[in-house]
């Protein structure tokens, strides 16, 4: 247990330390006057008070990414707990700050006008379609599963198809109204749900004070399919919301919209991704030992069944009656609240495309409906297909990574053009490229299904090319 200790403790000392580096590297002004304030509209433009819009935030990028992921990822051993210390502090809290603070000096601008801004035009105009149908992917994927839940809990009646249209009328609400009205009223609750719930575990970690591993018994790779899935890239690609992921980047508009201050910075963004690194180890380190102490956990293992059965094996060992409670609401209401931020934020991007004010609400409905119409053809697809629902989940992993690479990118060149010391976002842009390229060469049933050594080969001649344009044109930017 040492080892989950010290790397909770890493993750502390790394808001305290890094989050003020980062925050002094990108240089706030707390008399500057925030879009909260200049652009109210009370709509999207809303001033809400800093602890309200921390756990929004939380909630929004977290759902059930650090429990889902982190349990996913533990099948990969320590190595795990790793990538979500440094990961979280050197790449998810400088992706998820940066990726704000810049949406907040550009008046709340969605993901794809700073990618268009910083990495050309031709960049803007693919994020846009690339972006909105990432958010797509997410209601959709964050649908299903809730869903299904619900319908094992009521009455044969009230099947899987009714839930869904249910969960989709709430969708629609929470995407049209005001982001106080409701978003700014129960997602706080949730919030302190989701927190409570590993903080549960987190005790009982240390009442049963059951073994776990630590670094000094290796980093060797101990998923069941070894062989075929290596730690690197598939590990990086399956804990993404425990240290990096793109898709916070599409959360932190929403909030850069309703701060006061650019002190709140550092707290909202990267505190709540430190937040959420923390979460991660819990469930990281409750997963490894259970996947490979008890019976139970390694039929799991071997089995590679859906992490919903290890989140509800370990909440009832460990907290009984209580700890079942707490699972079934987590697993319901994380991902509702991770799906309909992400419809409203596809809303809020393809409204800043169309220059299309989004004040009166008939507006915001001729936007909406599409995206709603978009989403439910596709959740259709998962449902009929037996397979549909897995593929739709992979490439919605591989793409979330995809967009916090192509972020990375843009800050590394907002750092660079400001003179400032751009090596703290270049590092884990290269980094992620890696992964990203490599992954997509190397996966059998998604990719390209090359052998490791030509893929490894092939992603480090396109990173070393994307390094190289990356200095090229930035010293032409910079020269001009």
């Amino acid at each position: 247990m040492i080892t989950f200790i010290v790397s909770i403790l890493l993750l502390i000392v790394g808001y305290l330390v890094y989050g003020k580096i980062t925050e002094k590297i990108f240089g706030i002004d707390d008399k500057r006057e925030t879009p909260a304030i200049t652009m109210q509209d009370g709509v999207d433009y809303v001033p809400l008070k800093p602890w309200r819009i921390f756990l929004i935030q939380f909630l929004n990028i977290a759902g059930l990414g650090p429990i889902f992921g982190a349990i996913m990822g533990a099948k990969f051993g320590t190595s795990s707990f790793l990538w979500i210390v440094f990961g979280s502090i050197f790449a998810g809290g400088v992706h998820d700050y940066f990726a704000g603070m810049i949406s907040l000096r550009m008046n709340g601008a969605s993901m794809p006008e700073i990618h268009g801004k910083y990495l050309g035009n031709g960049m803007k105009q693919v994020m846009r379609v690339f972006m909105v149908f990432l958010m797509v992917l997410v209601g959709v994927v964050f649908v299903v599963g809730p869903a299904g839940l619900l319908a094992n809990m009521t009455p044969d009646i009230l099947n899987t198809t009714f839930w869904i249209i249910i969960i989709f009328a709430y969708y629609l609400l929470a995407t049209l109204l005001p982001i106080d009205k409701l978003i700014g009223k129960i997602y706080p609750i949730f919030g302190f749900c989701l927190i409570f719930m590993a903080i549960s575990i987190l005790f009982a970690l240390f009442y049963y004070h059951p073994p776990l591993p630590e670094i000094w018994d290796g980093l060797a790779n101990k998923h069941p399919q070894a062989a075929t899935t290596p730690i690197f890239p598939m590990m990086f690609i399956s804990i993404a919301c425990g240290a990096v992921s793109g898709f916070h980047a599409t959360q932190s508009p929403l909030m850069a919209r309703t701060m006061t201050n650019e002190r709140q910075g550092r707290p909202i963004f990267y505190g709540a991704m430190i937040l959420e690194g923390i979460i991660a180890l819990i469930w990281a380190a409750a997963a490894s030992y259970f996947f490979f102490d008890t019976p139970e956990g390694g039929e799991v293992f071997q089995t590679g069944t859906n992490a919903a059965v290890v989140v509800d094996a370990i909440t009832k060992n460990w907290l009984g009656m209580f700890g079942a409670i707490l699972a079934v609401l987590g697993v319901i209401f994380a991902p509702i609240t991770s799906g309909d931020t992400a419809l409203r934020s596809a809303r809020l991007i393809v409204a800043d495309f169309l220059h299309f004010d989004q004040k009166p609400i008939y507006k915001r409905l001729i936007i909406a409906v599409p995206i709603f119409l978009l989403t439910f053809l596709i959740l259709l697809y998962s449902l009929k297909d037996a397979n549909g629902f897995d593929l739709i989940w992979r490439y919605f992993a591989w793409a979330n990574q995809v967009l916090a690479m192509v972020t990375l990118w843009a800050i590394s060149v907002f750092l660079r053009k400001k003179k400032k010391p751009y090596i703290i976002s270049l590092t884990p842009a290269i980094f992620m490229t890696m992964v990203c390229t490599t992954f997509i060469l190397i996966v059998q049933k998604e990719g390209f299904g090359l052998a490791a050594p030509v893929a490894y080969s092939i992603s480090t001649t396109l990173t070393v090319a994307l390094t190289a344009l990356f200095f090229i044109k930035t010293k032409e930017t910079i020269n001009s």
